[in-house]
C-alpha cells in the first residue's frame, strides 16, 4: 500500500509541472479512485471483522483484491469463502464488482458466484443500494453479514436453495455442510 501512496504523491508532483490539458479525463478519474482507495483500504484494514481477511495480489493495484470470509456461527461456520472484488474506474459513483469464487449452497449467492446484496446494486428500489457515501468497509461488512444477519430466504437469488430450506431445514444444513467439505476448506 505504501508503494501506491508514494506513486500517487510522485504523480501529483509530475502533474503539477504539466499543463492541466495534458492529463486526460480518464487519468484523473483513475487517480481519484486510487486516492480514495488508499484512504479506504487503510480504514478497512483497521476495522476488519474478525471473520474476514483481505489479500491484495498486487499491492500496487488496490482496485483488485480478494476477501476471505470464515464464518464463526450459523449454517456456514467452518467454511472458508473467497470473494474477488474489482473496483471500477468510476468508483465511488458506482459500486465495486464482487464475485464469490467458492462454490456455495446459499439463497443469496448462486453456485456460479453472483451475489444478491443490495448495497452492490447501482440502483435499488428499497433505497439501500450503492451511494457515493458508501465505502469498501461497507462492502466487506455486508458480505460478512450474508452468512449471519443478512442471510435472506425471503428474497433469494438462488431460489432452489431458498426452497430447499423451506422444505427441509435439516437436509438444507446437510447440503451446506457437504458444500463446505467439498469446496470451502
Amino acid at each position: 500500500m505504501l508503494t501506491l501512496a508514494s506513486k500517487l504523491k510522485r504523480d501529483d508532483g509530475l502533474r503539477g509541472s504539466r499543463t492541466p490539458a495534458a492529463a486526460s479525463d480518464s487519468t484523473r478519474r483513475v487517480s481519484v479512485r486510487d486516492k480514495l482507495l488508499v484512504k479506504e483500504v487503510a480504514e478497512l484494514e483497521a476495522n476488519l471483522p474478525c471473520t474476514c481477511k483481505v489479500h491484495f495480489p498486487d499491492p500496487n493495484k488496490l482496485h483488485c483484491f480478494q476477501l476471505t470470509v470464515t464464518p464463526d456461527e450459523g449454517y456456514y461456520q467452518g467454511g472458508k469463502f473467497q470473494f474477488e472484488t474489482e473496483v471500477p474506474d468510476a468508483y465511488n459513483m458506482v459500486p465495486p464488482k464482487v464475485k464469490c469464487l467458492t462454490r456455495i449452497w446459499h439463497p443469496n449467492i448462486t453456485e456460479t458466484g453472483e451475489i444478491c446484496l443490495s448495497l452492490l446494486r447501482e440502483h435499488s428500489i428499497d433505497g439501500t443500494g450503492w451511494a457515493p457515501t458508501r465505502t469498501l468497509k461497507d462492502v466487506v461488512w455486508g458480505l460478512n453479514s450474508l452468512f449471519t444477519d443478512l442471510l435472506n430466504f425471503d428474497d433469494p437469488l438462488n431460489i432452489e436453495a431458498a426452497e430447499h430450506h423451506l422444505r427441509d431445514k435439516e437436509d438444507f444444513r446437510s447440503k451446506v455442510d457437504d458444500y463446505i467439505k467439498r469446496y470451502a476448506r
